[in-house]
């Protein structure tokens, strides 16, 4: 994939945008929330709320807020039941669209969705159309203007990830998910600062965009993207470095 921008490079750029929204601490606040009405508030017997804490705490969030939302996903206080499912389709140019939801209304979450992927020409598919194509899987990613590739490789591989891959503005390192953890705990003892690291969904395979389908479908993207009862979006899609620069 060298070469290419992939959309977690595009959404990772816009991390500071939303933070500034108060989007990210919304996201994570939803996140901590069903992590602890799923699996209980102890962040040591719960990885998904250990990862969801982890985040909060990278994002600067008050320990006040993590608390308050732990409890009220465990019912200590009362708070917003929270609905998690997805939608699935296809961006104008033919890239798979995996969007996470979690809302406190199905009825809101549905129309907006279905109302972004009109609007910007894309296709809302059947439930099992494109999760497919993406596993399930921890990614680490870095900037490789900050952080040595050689470095991230050499502590990737000692850690046990599975995967080091570089697109020219971003290094990857994917994990199975049992193995997120330690390998996220190796970076963070040796110091090494990332850009970003969760359970996320990997796409298996890519398809890549030409001049008039890239600029419609990053519109898609950054428009799911902005919803609120949106969590996270993923896509399989490539921008070749020719095309990104006329964009």
């Amino acid at each position: 994939m060298s070469g290419h921008n992939k959309w977690s490079t595009i959404k990772h750029k816009k991390g500071a945008a939303d933070a500034k929204r108060g989007k990210l601490f919304s996201r994570l606040i939803k996140e901590i929330s069903v992590a602890a009405r799923f699996g209980g508030g102890d962040v040591t017997g719960n990885p998904r709320l250990r990862t969801a804490v982890a985040a909060a705490k990278a994002a600067n969030m008050p320990k006040d807020n993590i608390e308050r939302a732990i409890k009220k996903g465990s019912g200590e206080l009362g708070g917003t039941a929270y609905e998690e499912f997805s939608y699935e389709g296809y961006a104008p140019g033919g890239a798979a669209v995996l969007v996470e939801i979690l809302t406190d209304n199905k009825n809101r979450a549905a129309s907006d969705v279905r109302h972004v992927f009109s609007k910007h020409g894309g296709n809302l598919g059947e439930t099992g159309c494109v999760a497919w194509m993406f596993s399930k899987k921890g990614l680490i990613s870095f900037d490789p203007e900050k952080t040595g590739e050689d470095e991230i490789m050499e502590t990737a591989i000692e850690a046990g990830a599975e995967d080091v891959d570089s697109d020219g503005s971003e290094i990857d390192v994917t994990t199975a998910p049992e193995d997120f953890e330690a390998v996220k705990a190796a970076f963070d003892e040796k110091g090494l600062e990332y850009l970003a690291a969760e359970i996320s969904m990997v796409p298996q395979n890519s398809v890549e965009l030409d001049i008039k389908t890239a600029p419609r479908t990053i519109k898609l993207m950054d428009a799911l993207d902005d919803l609120d009862d949106v969590q996270k979006v993923w896509s399989n899609f490539e921008i070749p470095e020719e095309v990104m620069k006329d964009l």
